[in-house]
């Protein structure tokens, strides 16, 4: 599939040939449902924790005797049923990543950016660079495209000028291609491509 590349004042600057075994393959949700969900299951911190019984402090002492009293027998004060009492099956510290594998994480990607080309969502760029490192002369440039929510990737070097640039700008962010993921690119709905990174892309996804 063909695409018209563009430079950041919104002129077409030329076209490009996108790989159809990559732009063109049938969009699944349920591979980019199970790439996402395993991409945040990896950033949750897991350091949730409650205290069970043997980490409560206080006595070991048996509260009153076994039997004779007319209440229900007990045997600690540090017990669930008591004020400042110990949690049962409480959540522990734990890591919440799984494992997926590598050919469907590559699949995902694929989808994603699939998905994007076949919504009209996907441009591709000529250069992601900028002459100096300020953010209202790049705001202006963005803003002829009409973006309000959009993802700048860029080949393996990020142009420093316009990562400073950039940073301050509501809704936009920038990755390197080795940084691409499908949970970033579904994020924004506007996905747009630099020529190396397309290039890149393409080769590590062939």
């Amino acid at each position: 599939m063909k695409a018209e590349i563009r430079n950041l004042d919104n002129e077409t600057v030329g076209e490009i040939e996108l790989a159809d075994e990559i732009f063109a393959v049938p969009v699944r949700k349920d591979i980019l449902a199970r790439v996402v969900n395993w991409q945040l299951a990896k950033r949750r911190a897991g350091t949730h924790k409650t205290k069970g019984i043997s980490e409560i402090s206080g006595t070991t002492k048996k509260p009153y005797r076994q039997k004779g009293t007319g209440r229900a027998r007990q045997g600690s004060l540090r017990s669930p049923q008591f004020r400042t009492g110990a949690v049962i099956f409480g959540p522990v510290v734990r890591s919440h990543a799984f494992d997926l594998q590598k050919k469907v994480r590559k699949l995902g990607l694929k989808c994603a950016l699939a998905a994007k080309a076949a919504e009209g969502k996907l441009v591709v760029l000529d250069a992601a660079s900028a002459a100096e490192p300020k953010t209202k002369p790049l705001a202006e440039r963005l803003k002829k495209f009409g973006w309000e929510s959009v993802l700048i990737i860029d080949g393996p070097e990020l142009d420093a000028n316009f990562v400073r640039a950039s940073r301050n700008i509501p809704k936009v962010d920038l990755l390197p291609q080795q940084g691409a993921n499908v949970y970033d690119i579904l994020r924004r709905d506007t996905l747009v491509l630099t020529r190396a990174a397309v290039e890149h892309l393409e080769a590590r996804l062939k």
